[in-house]
């Protein structure tokens, strides 16, 4: 009866002792988070598993009460896990990071979250940009599109 009544009172009082884990401290008084991601990433994997982290900031600030306005920047050789129309070989190998890259995008384009793609980086990694997806906008230079949104009070997070 002793066991009982002390795995009764154990389970009724462990919510007494749970911390609560938000971002309360740090978004005190936020109503709006403007932010511009710097995306560049040497494989596909990586960028895979960061576009999810990423779409869980975004639901992380909902669910804080914070309406986030991002904006994410592809430059480098991360446009080549972007585009639609793989090597085959490649696409074989790295199927479900790919299809991953593109869950994400859509997803991102349904949150009303801006893509950008830098054109000097699909030229020189060879992506056509009619094989980028709709959903993202090809733009002259990744670095000058970065300038511009922190001139707009965007906060940089880079990840690379």
């Amino acid at each position: 009866m002793k066991k009982i009544l002390l795995t009764l009172f154990l389970i009724f009082n462990l919510n007494l002792f749970a911390q609560k884990i938000d971002d309360s401290v740090s978004l005190n008084g936020i109503k709006e988070a403007k932010s511009v991601f710097l995306i560049d990433f040497t494989d596909v994997k990586t960028t895979a598993f960061y576009l999810k982290i990423i779409e869980g900031t975004h639901k992380g600030f909902v669910d804080q009460g914070v309406k986030p306005e991002m904006v994410l920047v592809f430059i480098g050789k991360t446009v080549k896990y972007l585009h639609t129309s793989q090597d085959e070989a490649f696409e074989m190998e790295y199927e479900e990071y790919l299809e991953s890259i593109q869950n994400s995008i859509k997803n991102f384009g349904k949150l009303g979250v801006r893509m950008e793609v830098c054109a000097v980086a699909t030229k020189v990694f060879n992506v056509d940009n009619n094989t980028i997806p709709k959903e993202m906008d090809i733009i002259t230079d990744g670095f000058i599109s970065l300038i511009g949104w922190q001139t707009q009070d965007y906060k940089l997070v880079p990840i690379f």
